[in-house]
């Protein structure tokens, strides 16, 4: 379909995408043992929603520190191999390949241990939340 309106203009301006091909993975990122690969989304949305593809460093381990984010949403989605979380009020629970699951703002919590080849998909609101020590 083929059109020329100024509404039509401005939504093709504004589309978004990334292919893995022409993507990096970067070191730099809230923990020093993952690597984020941004799907640029930050920037679709004006600042709105922040998404990101996580995978574990090789040869680096978690370490453990409690936190918390101040946000009002944050999605993760588990792409491959598992990782172990402990929340306050909640106690441990392992994330398994194709687990979803959506940590309240500001619940406190600690990574414990992951699996080698671990990879996330996490989106927050919004892309510049803060995260605190618990």
């Amino acid at each position: 379909m083929k059109t020329t309106n100024t509404a039509a203009k401005k939504r093709a301006k504004d589309f978004s995408v990334t292919h893995i091909a022409d993507s990096k993975f970067e070191k730099r990122g809230l923990r020093n043992y993952f690597e984020y690969r941004d799907l640029g989304i930050a920037k679709a949305s004006k600042g709105k929603v922040v998404a990101h593809v996580i995978r574990a460093r090789p040869g680096k381990a978690p370490e453990g520190e409690w936190h918390r984010h101040d946000c009002s949403l944050q999605f993760v989605y588990v792409l491959k191999g598992w990782i172990k979380f402990e929340y306050e009020g909640v106690g441990e629970v392992t994330m398994k390949k194709g687990t979803c699951f959506q940590q309240p703002p500001n619940i406190g919590h600690r990574e414990i241990a992951h699996s080698k080849h671990v990879e996330l998909l996490e989106i927050v609101a919004p892309a510049d939340f803060r995260t605190l020590e618990s």
